[in-house]
């Protein structure tokens, strides 16, 4: 498989941040995101083949107690949901960072979803394969990445429609240097929103241009 980058950080994002976590960055990406922030993964041309278990053992010389599979986009790499079959069965917890344009069902038990729903602002929303909300369970989780009031007010009633807060942690994430967290921290006690405002914590932690962290 294509492998972007894979590097021991501090997750940033999700329940399990501030945790000590190794990623793996698969290689490329078909959507085009307003906001993206990891430009570099976006070719499948991107980093370096590896084998299964090159990719594995590189990773367990890292930590397997939390790995997270993020991109580019893994799910657009065929080989993603063995390999968090196989860093499942060496011991590893697993998340799975995916857009939701494609099939979360391909993914092993026990795999972690993170899924980012696409909002009008991302300018990617016609992308959102909305057959993978039946599929999620309270032990996956959603993210939205909000570049407006708009985009907070879409995200608030598709939750409110789909039933989502009582489904599982939903994340409402401000597009770093677009929505201020403290707009968004307002706008959610306004309403008093059952959503959890998740701040990039690597961002924060070193410079927002700053790769492998």
């Amino acid at each position: 498989m294509r492998i972007s980058e894979m590097y021991r950080s501090i997750q940033g994002e999700s329940t399990y941040a501030g945790r000590p976590c190794t990623f793996i960055r698969t290689a490329g990406c078909s959507l085009r995101c307003g906001y993206c922030d990891t430009e570099h993964a976006l070719s499948f041309k991107a980093g370096e083949e590896m084998t299964l278990d090159a990719a594995i053992e590189q990773a367990a010389a890292l930590g397997l107690d939390l790995v997270e599979v993020t991109g580019g986009e893994p799910l657009e790499q065929p080989e993603t949901p063995e390999l968090c079959r196989r860093l499942i069965e060496r011991g590893a917890l697993v998340l799975i960072e995916t857009s939701g344009a494609f099939d979360v069902g391909v993914l092993p038990p026990g795999t972690i979803r993170i899924m980012d729903i696409k909002t009008p602002g991302s300018r990617m929303a016609r992308r959102n394969r909305w057959e993978n909300l039946g599929l999620l369970t309270s032990r996956d989780e959603i993210k939205f990445v909000l570049t407006s009031r708009e985009d907070y007010d879409w995200a608030a009633e598709l939750c409110r429609q789909h039933g989502l807060f009582e489904l599982c942690p939903v994340h409402f994430s401000p597009t770093f240097g677009s929505v201020e967290p403290v707009e968004l921290a307002q706008w959610i006690l306004n309403d008093n929103l059952p959503a959890r405002l998740q701040l990039q914590l690597h961002k924060y932690i070193w410079p927002p241009d700053a790769r492998g962290v």
